[in-house]
């Protein structure tokens, strides 16, 4: 993500899966005081493990996720550890 920032300005976020690409274009626009592009967004299913213990198996299921990468205008920048 630190390569896509820096050459193509884009940056990337974790957000909820219910959301869509308006809502979180308007999110970042109002967080951040920039004008997005455009919105990307990719799904990741939650995958089911398992793994044997002294007590048998174990099975279980990793949290499913969204990422967006956000394009930003050109000249624009999002700087994340300015509040730090």
């Amino acid at each position: 993500m630190t390569a896509l920032s820096e050459k193509f300005n884009r940056y990337g976020f974790v957000v909820e899966t219910k959301v869509n690409k308006l809502q979180i274009k308007k999110a970042v626009e109002e967080m951040y005081g920039v004008n997005v592009l455009s919105v990307n967004t990719a799904n990741y299913a939650g995958k089911f493990k398992s793994r044997n213990t002294k007590a048998g198996l174990v099975t279980g299921k990793t949290n499913s996720k969204k990422n967006a990468i956000v394009t930003l205008a050109k000249g624009e920048t999002i700087d994340f550890y300015s509040n730090i």
